[in-house]
């Protein structure tokens, strides 16, 4: 890793800027076109340097009070069709595969995000109808703990 890419790395550990074209004005900052930067995002990916750049989403701030982790109990040879449906939901932000144990089944968690606890049921529930997966609970959060991301440089 050279310096350019020190700093790229460190740009993108604070807030992307909330505008149409968030990567120009990232790039701008570092003196580069919008390609070169893409670019040299795409050869640290590459390299290993950079696996990918996610959005933290302040869901309270948006208007989304209530909020619930979907726990889903999903055939192993379901996962893959099921998978990228659960994740298709906008109110759905995080949709992964867990491994199960004796006395907790569920395999598959989504955390899916409504104005409130009835919304959150609502789309479970357009789920499970399209998916087929009868077996879920949601486990609603209490209060936010922590939110922030990793710093390196």
């Amino acid at each position: 890793m050279d310096d350019l890419d020190r700093a790229i790395i460190a740009l993108l550990q604070q807030d992307i800027p909330l505008n149409e074209t968030p990567y120009a004005s990232l790039a701008a900052q570092l003196s580069l076109s919008p390609e070169e930067l893409l670019e040299r995002l795409g050869s640290l990916q590459e390299r290993g340097c950079l696996r990918r750049v996610g959005a933290v989403l302040r869901h309270q701030k948006a208007g989304f009070t209530a909020n619930a982790m979907g726990v889903w109990e999903v055939p192993p040879q379901e996962i893959e069709r099921v998978g990228p449906i659960m994740a298709s939901f906008p109110e759905v932000t995080h949709c992964y595969e867990r491994p199960t144990f004796p006395d907790w089944s569920y395999n598959l968690y989504t955390m899916i995000h409504g104005k409130d606890p009835k919304a959150c049921e609502r789309v479970a529930e357009m789920i499970s109808q399209r998916t087929g997966i009868t077996r879920y609970r949601l486990l609603f959060s209490l209060r936010e703990l922590k939110k922030t991301s990793m710093s390196y440089f």
